[in-house]
Order: structure tokens, then C-alpha cells, then sequence
């Protein structure tokens, strides 16, 4: 059903109207995770040829010094949670088409065997549900099912220190926690050892420059920002529907997300911000 009102509403309009009308004058961020190599193609090539893509970089940087000039009409910025090893195989469209993208880098996963808890796949385990449970909660739930954090599978799910140093030169890599956990569902010194620790490794380890952090799951409350700003980080992104502009404030960055499809109406619409904005609606 989805793919005929992705189509109907593609055809309607609507998303060009947005397009050259609400965001032409500001700054739209977009959220992927694991897109494969054609479908980032695909995605690459219509970004590119309706928006003008620019880094978080470079937009953190004119929200600072309050300076537009170097902000086009249209912009758009790319982002990825999580740093799966499948992001990897796009390095080369990534240089191809010349595009800033950011990856936000679960630091406690990259460059091991451990695995993403929301990517367990076990009937028995409410993945949605446990967002909801205290963190002490969610860790006993997934710990009875066999799942830790810190647990060393066969293969690897993130990006690994060699694909970290090939990609470095081209993509900005910042923090997205360390295990990814539901941040006001942490205790405080839980939120805090996330929030400044995941910076502190992913500087150590892999000589990053680490000034952002992606909210797991989009999840934060005042306490969160707090200690972002306390950690020395310039912004935060969330999944706050909307977009963004010279008065936004970095630590509140709003993002689309993308739901790494692969349907071209979908894309359309929705990195147009048609979908969000109706979807309530629909």
C-alpha cells in the first residue's frame, strides 16, 4: 500500500512544491543505515542532481560564526548511524560523486566482532519494546537470550579499523555512543560514560576529530544535552522531523530518515519531507 501513495504522491507534486519552496532555503539533513551499492547509486545520483550536498562540517561551522555565505539554496547533508561494514562497499560511489558524507560510529562495535542489539534477530525479543525498558532492563533481557554487548560473534557488523583508515580521508566520521543504548532510559554516570566515552575512544583509537554525536534512536532529553556540550561536542543530530536553518540549535539538529529504501518514489518523497509531513495524516 505504501509503495502506491509513494507513487501517487510522487506524481502529485508535492514533493518539488517542498523542494523549491520550503527547502530552498534551508538545510535538510538525512538519515540512513545500511543502503547497498546500487541503491546508494541510485540515491547518490538524485541527491545530487536536486539538492547541492554540503558536510555537517561546514554547516555546524556557518551556524557558529552566524555566516550563510557559503550555505547554497537547497542544501542537503548526507548521514548514516551505526557504521555497518556494508557502508564499506560504498567508499567508491562516495568518491565518484564527490559527496561529504558523515557516518556516526558506534564505538564500542567498530573494529570487533560484536553485534548491534537492535539487529538480533530472535522471535522471542520485542526489539521495539526493549527502546522502551530502563537500560539495566534491556541488558537482562537481552543477556537471557543469550545477547551481550561486549559478546564476540563469528563475523563482524560494523566497519573494521581497515575499512576506518580507508575511509577517513573521505568521509567524517563522528560518534554515535558506544553501544548504542537508549540514552534517557540510562542512569546518569550510564549516559555520561556513553556520551563521553564513545568521543574519547574513537579519538584514541582511530585519530578521529569527534565534535558530533548521533542520539540513538533519536532519543534525548535536556540531561543528554547537557552532557553532549560537557563532552566538547559542536552538535548533536536527532530524528526530530523538520528542517534546519541558521537559528537551529546544532545541539537539536533535525533529520529525515530514509528507511534505506530502495524504491525511487520513496526517495523522492520523502527526502523532500512530503512523508513526514502527511504521514499522520495518510
Amino acid at each position: 500500500m505504501n509503495d502506491i501513495l509513494f507513487k501517487i504522491l510522487r506524481i502529485s507534486g508535492l514533493p518539488i512544491i517542498f523542494r523549491e519552496l520550503i527547502q530552498r532555503d534551508k538545510v535538510t539533513i538525512l538519515m540512513f543505515h545500511d543502503i547497498n551499492r546500487s541503491t546508494a547509486k541510485r540515491t547518490f545520483s538524485y541527491l545530487c542532481e536536486n539538492y547541492n550536498i554540503i558536510s555537517l562540517q561546514d554547516y555546524i561551522q556557518a551556524i557558529e560564526k552566524q555566516d550563510k555565505s557559503k550555505i547554497p539554496n537547497k542544501a542537503l547533508i548526507i548521514t548514516f548511524d551505526d557504521g555497518r561494514i556494508e557502508n564499506y562497499r560504498l567508499l567508491g560511489l562516495i568518491k565518484k560523486f564527490r559527496i561529504p558524507i558523515t557516518i556516526f560510529l558506534c564505538a564500542g562495535v567498530v573494529d570487533t566482532d560484536r553485534h548491534f542489539w537492535g539487529k538480533l534477530n530472535d522471535d522471542s525479543i520485542d526489539i521495539q519494546g526493549l527502546k522502551k525498558r530502563s537500560n539495566k532492563e534491556r541488558l537482562e533481557i537481552l543477556s537471557e537470550a543469550g545477547f551481550k554487548q561486549d559478546k564476540e560473534f563469528d563475523e563482524p557488523q560494523a566497519l573494521q579499523r581497515k575499512h576506518i583508515e580507508e575511509m577517513k580521508q573521505y568521509v567524517d566520521m563522528q560518534s554515535h555512543t558506544i553501544f548504542h543504548p537508549i540514552l534517557p532510559r540510562c542512569s546518569t554516570p550510564q549516559a555520561r560514560k556513553e556520551i563521553f566515552g564513545s568521543k574519547k575512544l574513537l579519538e584514541n583509537n582511530f585519530k578521529l576529530k569527534i565534535d558530533a554525536i548521533s542520539f540513538p534512536n533519536g532519543d534525548y532529553s535536556k540531561r543528554e544535552i547537557q552532557l553532549v556540550k560537557e563532552a566538547g561536542y559542536r552538535c548533536a543530530v536527532t530524528v526530530d522531523f523538520g528542517f534546519n536553518t541558521m537559528k537551529t540549535d546544532p545541539f537539536r539538529l533535525k533529520r529525515l530518515s530514509m528507511n534505506d529504501t530502495d524504491d525511487i518514489n520513496e526517495l523522492i518523497v520523502k527526502s523532500s519531507g512530503v512523508w513526514d509531513f502527511f504521514k499522520d495524516l495518510i
